[in-house]
């Protein structure tokens, strides 16, 4: 039985988004005619989308295929009116170092709302988390040879969509290629705003879990995210055992969804190497200078709310009792929470104060610790309002902090 219809409507755009099956939901007939759809590129070969218009400088012969951006420089890419779907963005750019990569911002705007819907770093948004590049593809973002950025993610609007790109950066950057490949169509129901967001902490603090995603208040689906994380200079041993919590419809102290570990959250298990899969994956494990990066989208196990939710990530790692009391101590600021035995985890924090690995009865083993680590993400969500809650990304010299600082010698920690 066919499940498409047009106008597409909003119940359908959200149960069958996948970046495979594009405008149509999946496994309808790609050979279908769908009369109400105008499928549109804009570039700077055709900036306004116009129709008949495309390719005019030089006599039509590729005179317009990039631009300069200056330093400090904004440049609209996208700036229709009408109602459309975004399917897909491609771009390339010669400058893709780590901190050129955390200089350019990245903003989308819906509906002639003054707040971005999107502002975030465009290379940890198109999976260039902490400004690494790497070849790779997935359900949402693809770079073939590590030189060019592709999303394919839905991206309604019902009256107008802006998308501009700033370079923040004190150079110039010579060329900028790019095109947006969407649909004018109207819509059956009202959809939900494609939103990203940015958030870094340059060393979290003991104890409190790092906020994916800060509580945002609506309805809408939790899409997913990039984790990126710099190991604390400190810190020994292994960083992943905490655990995402998902914090739906008015949970206050407790979460409704839990996870079971860092690695696990996206997939693997007992530790984590590099990997590329359609739904998570974990693009760079560098246990040498501690950079780690990963993604995962909750495309086929959606995550809706329909009050409010907040999403957060633990700061606990792991190692054998003897790094433990080692960092211990140096003073390393750790707190040991749990000791592996036979029979399962033996806790240290359900008395007060917490038991000590010194205590009577504490079994040696591999102990699990509160830990201090870098930590940001990019997390990708739909709501019913055009903008969110989230503040203004943050200035240039915290995003650049300790980016493009790897190195490629060492010994792992």
């Amino acid at each position: 039985m066919e499940t498409y219809i047009a106008p597409l409507s909003a119940a359908l755009f959200l149960f069958t988004l996948t970046a495979s099956s594009g405008l149509y939901a999946e496994g309808a007939p790609l050979y279908r005619m769908e009369d109400n759809v105008r499928s549109r590129w804009v570039s700077f070969e055709n900036p306004d989308a116009a129709k008949g218009s495309g390719g005019t400088a030089n006599g039509g012969a590729k005179g317009a295929a990039f631009q300069v951006i200056k330093a400090g420089e904004e440049k609209v890419l996208m700036d229709v009116s009408g109602s459309g779907l975004i399917h897909r963005m491609w771009c390339t750019l010669p400058k893709r170092s780590p901190r050129d990569l955390r200089s350019f911002v990245l903003r989308m705007y819906w509906d002639q709302a003054e707040k971005p819907a999107v502002e975030v770093p465009f290379g940890d948004f198109f999976g260039a988390i902490l400004g690494e590049v790497r070849p790779f593809h997935n359900d949402l973002f693809s770079s073939p040879e590590g030189r060019s950025f592709n999303f394919t993610i839905p991206m309604p609007f019902q009256t107008h969509a802006r998308i501009t790109f700033t370079n923040e950066s004190d150079e110039d950057l010579p060329q900028f290629f790019y095109d947006i490949n969407y649909s004018e169509m109207k819509f059956e129901e009202k959809p939900l705003y494609f939103h990203a967001v940015w958030h870094r902490e340059r060393y979290t603090e003991l104890r409190r879990d790092f906020e994916i995603l800060p509580r945002t208040t609506g309805k809408g689906r939790y899409l997913g995210t990039h984790l990126g994380i710099i190991g604390h200079p400190d810190n020994l041993g292994w960083w992943g055992e905490g655990e995402v919590k998902i914090y739906l419809d008015g949970d206050t102290a407790l979460p409704t969804l839990i996870g079971t570990g860092t690695e696990d959250y996206v997939g693997t298990g007992y530790f984590q190497g590099e990997f590329a899969h359609p739904y998570q994956g974990s693009l760079l494990i560098d246990n040498v200078n501690q950079y780690w990066t990963m993604y995962r989208y909750h495309i086929p196990d959606p995550v809706f709310f329909h009050q409010d939710i907040r999403v957060t990530i633990q700061q606990i790692g792991g190692a054998m009792q003897e790094y433990v009391k080692e960092m211990l101590s140096k003073g390393v600021e750790i707190l040991p929470i749990s000791v592996g035995a036979q029979d399962g985890f033996v806790p240290l924090l359900e008395s007060e104060p917490p038991r000590s690995l010194n205590d009577p009865g504490i079994p040696y083993g591999w102990t699990n610790f509160y830990r201090r680590d870098d930590v940001c993400a990019v997390t990708f969500f739909y709501l019913d309002a055009p903008e969110n809650q989230a503040p203004p990304i943050a200035p240039l010299a915290e995003r650049l902090t300790a980016i493009g600082e790897r190195r490629d010698a060492g010994t792992p920690r």
